[in-house]
């Protein structure tokens, strides 16, 4: 079996909200900075990009890649262009069974997104190849249902809370509200946080890199003292301060949870030898695909941290793709994070639609069974959402 074409096509779907929404609320390092609106992009919405490899065996594969000029550095416009034009082309007349060596010869400096994109679809044409789903290829199908946790947009005390109760009435029994402001205020939030949703939900933090290391320590104090419950703060300080996101660790009980700070299999490394942290946050358009994923969580096992699969959002064969991998990993800790459920559709043709979509039951998803990826793109919806002209 040889690769025949690779193609990208970008999409673009609205957003109820901004994921950011402003100074006062969520990380200061976005207040009145890094703002996602342009001329082009008035409103609040998400782009992503479609990759699609086909073989002359009549076999495809599907994936998706991110694309977030704010968290990945990557706009839809360069990813589309990293595969179409540049990544792509390497894998003409390759077998696309080798993926480690294709992931090689696409190793381009960064781009972790587009190589995403092609990571997940390489796999999803491999498990269709093989009669197998793409949490068989990666170890193992250890699980068959996914628990869910949903991230809350920074705001008033009183307005988190209520959207974390209405989430719960979606199924939803774990939250990921967004605070690195002021601690004290960001405290308030979560204690009202917990108040509503009650003892027996998860929250985590994210301050999105918004602390010092003595506010890091301050919030988390403050959420001790007041019983919070707080599971864990992702990502407290600036990505390139490891020893201060160390001085938070070792001055806290809360767990810490690096995210910005861990991109590839390298960053993972540098951060357990600095004891900087105690989960690992994984996401494929971080970790370049499935297989720096695994490698992440490889070196979480060897050194005795966990991890966290967490959200950049994204489609429905992003879903799945974070479900199968979860299946797969031992060292994933709790609830997988899945904002997207709460944002837009996920453009996949029935069951899936609704399979992988609020509300959810028991708040899990199921891991889908069906070889590769398990789910199929709804062509017509993905058309209409096209943001500008895709690739052939």
């Amino acid at each position: 079996m040889r690769i025949t074409a690779v193609a990208a096509a970008p999409v673009r779907l609205a957003i109820p909200y901004p994921l950011y929404p402003g100074v006062g609320a969520g990380t200061k390092i976005e207040w009145g900075k890094r703002s996602r609106f342009t001329p082009l992009r008035p409103t609040p919405m998400l782009e992503y990009v479609l990759v699609r490899i086909e073989t002359d065996e009549g076999v495809t594969g599907w994936g998706e890649a991110q694309a977030d000029i704010g968290f990945f550095g990557e706009t839809v416009e360069q990813v589309r262009a990293a595969v179409a034009d540049y990544m792509g082309p390497q894998l003409i007349g390759k077998d696309p069974m080798d993926r480690e060596r294709l992931q090689g010869v696409i190793d381009y400096r960064g781009n972790g997104c587009a190589k995403s994109g092609i990571s997940m679809a390489l796999h999803d044409l491999a498990g269709k190849a093989m009669g197998v789903p793409v949490s068989v290829l990666l170890g193992g199908r250890m699980r068959t249902h996914v628990p869910v946790a949903v991230e809350v947009a920074g705001g008033k005390p009183d307005a988190m809370a209520q959207a974390c109760v209405d989430l719960m009435a979606q199924g939803v029994r774990a939250f990921k509200p967004k605070v690195g402001g002021d601690p004290d205020a960001d405290a308030d939030r979560l204690r009202a946080i917990r108040a509503a949703v009650g003892p027996d939900v998860s929250i985590r933090a994210d301050a999105n890199q918004g602390y010092s290391p003595k506010e890091a320590i301050r919030l988390c104090r403050l959420c001790e003292r007041h019983g919070v419950g707080l599971e864990l703060l992702e990502q407290p300080v600036a990505v390139h301060d490891l020893p201060g996101m160390a001085f938070v660790r070792r001055s806290v009980d809360t767990l810490i949870e690096a995210d910005e700070s861990c991109f590839t299999p390298q960053d993972a490394l540098a951060i357990i030898r600095h004891e900087a942290a105690d989960v690992l946050n994984i996401k494929l358009g971080k970790a370049g695909g499935f297989l720096g994923a695994m490698k992440i969580a490889a070196l979480a096992e060897a050194a005795g941290l966990k991890c966290v699969l967490g959200t950049g959002f994204g489609l429905g064969l992003e879903i799945a793709a974070k479900a199968h991998l979860y299946a797969a990993l031992e060292q994933v800790t709790d609830a997988v994070e899945f904002t997207e459920l709460s944002l837009h559709a996920n453009l996949l043709r029935p069951p899936w639609d609704t399979r992988l979509a609020l509300p959810l039951e028991d708040g899990r998803l199921p891991v889908p069974d069906g070889p590769g990826l398990g789910v199929e793109l709804d062509q017509d919806q993905a058309a209409q959402s096209r943001a500008m002209p895709a690739s052939t």
